[in-house]
């Protein structure tokens, strides 16, 4: 009786074995495909772009001050590079006049929030109402269609990157730091953007850093030197047919079904 009843057992225990196992094996048959493929499971921002051509995107932040900005575009226009600013809603309405000077002279803008929180802490809906307010506050003002969101701080979430693309903006990061923010010189501005950047990097400057009039020249002949053409973040990158890998960059997926 014994010898019986553990047999029975066992058989029960290999059935629920061998079920565990191919349950396992479905629901991670295409979590490897990722893996193997070296695409990201998780929600993330574009960091940088592959892509044959010879190009960068210059990106500058702009939250708090103004007085270079006129001088940054006019170093911009006299090297014929374009960029892109991304703006925060109060510094659009403290700066209006800058603001549609921006755009009138041909560069991009995009949102870097209304308020500039961190806004991976926000709920949903605060977070929709953040980013819906800067992106009419520039598009009433300009006319620009604001194509591309950089979030404050860096910071995201699955959520966050959900309700910027369901308001048709794509979530935009950068692979190469100035670090202009800290107060660094112009030389040490202007070497570690032209030592770290690749094709398809996006690089992350600030509107009113101390150095950054100072470095732009440098910067700009530098890439120029090393056959960089420059384009707008939002001319970069893509929007439908696509993956992000591991590292942030975003690829061309011709089969694919990812839109924005």
């Amino acid at each position: 009786m014994f010898v019986i009843l553990k047999k029975k057992f066992l058989i029960i225990a290999l059935v629920l074995a061998f079920v565990t196992v191919a349950c396992c094996s479905t629901l991670n048959a295409t979590a490897s495909a990722d893996v193997f493929f070296n695409r990201s499971n998780r929600k993330l921002p574009v960091y940088a772009v592959d892509t044959d051509e010879k190009v960068v995107a210059l990106s500058f932040d702009a939250a708090w001050g103004a007085d270079k900005t006129e001088k940054i575009m006019e170093i911009l226009k006299s090297y014929d590079a374009t960029a892109t600013f991304f703006l925060v809603g109060f510094w659009v309405d403290k700066y209006p006049e800058t603001t549609k000077k921006i755009y009138e002279n041909g560069f991009e803008i995009g949102t870097h929030s209304s308020a500039h929180l961190h806004m991976s802490k926000l709920s949903e809906e605060e977070m929709k109402q953040d980013l819906s307010m800067s992106i009419d506050k520039i598009q009433s003002l300009t006319g620009a269609t604001v194509r591309v969101f950089r979030p404050p701080y860096g910071e995201y979430n699955d959520t966050l990157i959900t309700v910027s693309k369901s308001l048709n903006v794509l979530p935009v990061q950068w692979s190469v730091d100035s670090l202009d923010w800290k107060g660094i010189s112009a030389k040490e501005i202007s070497s570690r953007i032209l030592s770290r950047v690749n094709d398809g990097s996006i690089i992350l400057c600030h509107n009113n850093s101390d150095h950054i009039v100072e470095a732009l020249p440098v910067v700009l002949s530098g890439l120029i030197a090393k056959g960089y053409k420059f384009k707008a973040v939002g001319d970069l990158v893509m929007y439908e047919n696509y993956y992000i890998d591991n590292n942030g960059v975003q690829h061309s997926d011709i089969d694919g079904e990812t839109k924005i």
